[in-house]
């Protein structure tokens, strides 16, 4: 097994522009395990922008780049995430308006020898980032 493809979704009953808010605020500033053990990260929005986290002293872990960005409606970033060895990997966040509120569809996709304790725990991890965004939204 050489791939990994998640896809997941949730229903935020708060407009775009909030739930939009709310996820760049769960990734960057209000980012935590799923034990709930903070790990904030950096996110500069832009093309190229990275996705990191930052440790102090010039220390950290880089999770990837910014490919795509289009608010209030898409972010793409490629590279590794949390897997600290050759992976090349890509996460899609898409929001989309939908009656009552936004949708947030997530997909990740990773090619490479992803170990066995990643590929068990990212399905619970990214769940706990939707459902986090759709607290934080609403």
């Amino acid at each position: 097994q050489l791939t990994v493809d998640i896809s997941q979704d949730i229903e935020i009953h708060a407009p775009i522009g909030d739930a939009y808010k709310a996820l760049l605020r769960r990734i960057t500033d209000e980012s935590s395990t799923p034990d709930n053990k903070p790990m904030p990260m950096v996110l500069e929005p832009w093309p190229g922008g990275r996705w990191f986290r930052d440790l102090g002293d010039g220390q950290g872990h880089l999770w990837g780049f910014v490919q795509v960005i289009k608010p209030p409606t898409l972010i793409e970033i490629q590279g590794p995430m949390f897997m600290s060895y050759a992976v090349a990997g890509h996460i899609q966040f898409r929001l989309t308006q939908i009656p009552g509120g936004t949708e947030l569809s997530l997909r990740h996709r990773v090619l490479g020898l992803v170990e066995q304790q990643h590929r068990e725990g990212v399905v619970y991890g990214w769940r706990h980032v939707l459902e986090s965004v759709k607290k934080f939204a609403e």
